[in-house]
């Protein structure tokens, strides 16, 4: 039987005797799941890249490259092998002498690339068969890492470029982007120094305000939502499951990502990209309700479209694209598959 399929039996088991509707939901989650990873394996170009309309080619391809992988896809087996294969090559071509995971002079905002870069290239070692290729990945990894530690400002955050290129300049969202990244390639046996994952909890910590919202920057503004829920996403993956911030931080996202006021916010994809996952770590009636509202968004927010290979689906709303889009609802819509250790509870 498919992963999916026992994914899905599961799901079904737990929810379908006290509530019927679950069971079309999984149905339909399952259809566009699959039309959504359909219509992103064909949008790959023959270079192994995606973008958003020629801009930020290495965040874009790490992101469907994560979205593949948690199909259950790897390097060396699965529906999706010869996609990761083209997005790891790509990637691994992309790094330069001094770590960066990227292109700095095709890149105004090369520190998101570098990020996820770091975040798909440490969930593919683990799944690296071939000796030679784990040495590079290794040596890539080894050198983001130090790059990303050079990077960082004063403050214990990171701008859109280094610390040296932006003036020092801060904000959460590419913040979030290392640490998760610092995580992967932790778990994946990369040497990350203490004190980078420490100056980053010290700056969430900073721009955390009183009511638990975190700011755009140490430079000041009012708590964002969606900040704050990739701030709190970005705790639990630094480990800091108990940290005193987190209870506050936590309510402020349910009274703004949750029930009428959910939307109006803006950025929602990328909001629930990330409260999602923390969301799921939560597990147990916190993650089948937030799941049950969230999928059936998504499933009803989907386009169809037409592939080489068949029926699919993509999402059209967002500020960088479809690819962009696609790529976190893809990754929301399959994190009970458990197939990355970077989003397993």
């Amino acid at each position: 039987m498919p992963f999916r399929s026992i994914r899905r039996t599961r799901w079904l088991a737990v929810t379908a005797a006290v509530m019927l509707p679950a069971v079309g939901l999984a149905n339909d989650v399952d259809r566009v799941t699959e039309g959504g990873l359909r219509w992103l394996a064909t949008s790959q170009s023959r270079l192994g890249s995606w973008d958003a309309g020629g801009r930020y080619p290495a965040a874009m391809t790490a992101l469907a490259g994560i979205a593949l992988l948690a199909e259950g896809s790897t390097p060396s087996g699965g529906r999706y092998a010869p996609e990761i294969r083209l997005a790891v090559d790509y990637l691994l071509a992309q790094a330069r002498p001094n770590g960066l995971i990227g292109d700095p002079l095709r890149d105004d905002r090369y520190t998101y690339g570098h990020g996820f870069g770091m975040l798909f290239l440490s969930q593919v070692l683990g799944e690296e068969e071939d000796a030679r290729r784990r040495e590079e990945l290794i040596r890539v990894l080894t050198a983001a890492v130090q790059f990303t530690g050079q990077a960082q400002t004063a403050a214990g955050g990171w701008g859109y470029v280094s610390a040296r290129d932006g003036n020092g300049f801060d904000e959460g969202s590419t913040t979030v982007t290392q640490v998760q990244g610092l995580r992967g390639c932790r778990n994946a046996g990369i040497p990350v120094p203490k004190g980078i994952i420490d100056g980053a909890v010290g700056y969430i910590h900073g721009c955390t305000q009183a009511d638990g919202g975190v700011q755009y920057s140490t430079k000041g503004g009012n708590g964002r939502p969606a900040i704050t829920a990739a701030a709190l996403a970005c705790l639990y993956e630094a480990g800091s499951y108990d940290d005193n911030f987190v209870p506050r931080m936590k309510e402020y996202c349910q009274l703004r990502l949750a029930g009428d006021d959910s939307g109006s916010h803006g950025h929602w994809h990328y909001a629930n990209f990330y409260y999602s996952q923390v969301q799921y770590r939560e597990a147990g009636d916190t993650w089948d309700d937030y799941r049950r509202a969230t999928y059936g968004k998504l499933v009803a927010d989907a386009t169809p479209v037409e592939t080489p290979l068949g029926p699919g689906y993509r999402w059209n709303q967002g500020y960088i694209g479809p690819v962009y889009t696609t790529a976190l609802n893809l990754i929301m819509l399959q994190l009970d598959e458990g197939c990355l250790p970077i989003y397993q509870r």
